[in-house]
């Protein structure tokens, strides 16, 4: 094969920083192992969908990079740094966790905005008391935050008075609000009512046409092969299988990620 051959067959090589990588992540609950040595990389700009049935281990995984679980064992590296673990799998250096958790903003479920303040104290209540940014300087970031996920003169609401769509729009908009390296979504449409879910996906859509990094687990499928740069279907803990979109869902490997496409279907 001559030269010019043997580049043309080469594959290409991808120089975008790593965002997250995980390698050999595991996690026990008791006797019950529900990740089992889990590996990931996203890079900037990624893009990565986390599909699977329902235990699985999709929100342990994402809740363990985050280290709001603590991993049984494993390495995670954020932005190019490890995060420090003793032989169990629990953080050695609580201050770095504190950082890192600064780089990488996390959007439940449930919303979990604070109930007894409103939408802007909500969305500053970070930035000032954690990163110390000025009040104003913070307050003026909100607002604009608030109003590119469609929340604009809701600055003085309180959550009881919003739909859960806009719940979960202002969710999104206090993650941003740290101006955060990656960001991870569990399910962010799970507890919506269905005539809800469009306007939420729809500004996850924004955020990713920007560029920004994400992990998304979502039982969305049609969102997730449009969104998506790359695809991780779990099955009892491990990958099952990973790739583009395209060929995760328009050619799937595994008999089992075929069942799980056509029950979701």
């Amino acid at each position: 094969m001559d030269t010019a051959t043997a580049d043309a067959a080469s594959p290409e090589i991808d120089t975008r920083p790593e965002a997250i990588r995980v390698a050999g992540l595991h996690k026990s609950f008791g006797d019950l192992e529900v990740l089992k040595g889990v590996s990931l990389t996203a890079r900037q700009g990624d893009v990565v969908a986390i599909i699977g049935g329902s235990g699985s281990g999709k929100s342990t995984m994402l809740r363990c990079i985050n280290f709001l679980e603590t991993p049984s064992a494993g390495q995670i590296v954020i932005g190019g740094e490890e995060v420090a673990m003793r032989p169990d799998g629990s953080p050695a250096n609580q201050k770095q966790i504190e950082r890192i958790r600064t780089r990488l903003a996390m959007v439940f479920q449930q919303f979990n905005l604070w109930t007894h303040r409103t939408l802007l104290e909500n969305v500053i209540e970070v930035p000032v008391h954690v990163l110390k940014t000025p009040r104003a300087e913070a307050e003026a970031r909100a607002r604009q935050l608030l109003e590119r996920v469609g929340l604009a003169g809701r600055e003085d609401t309180y959550p009881a008075y919003l739909s859960g769509g806009q719940q979960q729009r202002a969710a999104i908009a206090r993650a941003l609000a740290v101006d955060p390296s990656a960001m991870l979504f569990d399910e962010p449409t799970s507890a919506l009512d269905p005539e809800l879910v469009g306007e939420v996906l729809t500004v996850i859509r924004d955020l990713a046409a920007e560029g920004r990094t994400m992990l998304l687990v979502t039982h969305e499928m049609k969102f997730a092969r449009e969104v998506a740069n790359h695809v991780v279907y779990l099955y009892q803990g491990r990958i099952e299988e990973q790739g583009p979109p395209a060929e995760v869902f328009g050619n799937p490997q595994s008999e089992r990620l075929k069942q799980f496409l056509s029950s979701v279907a």
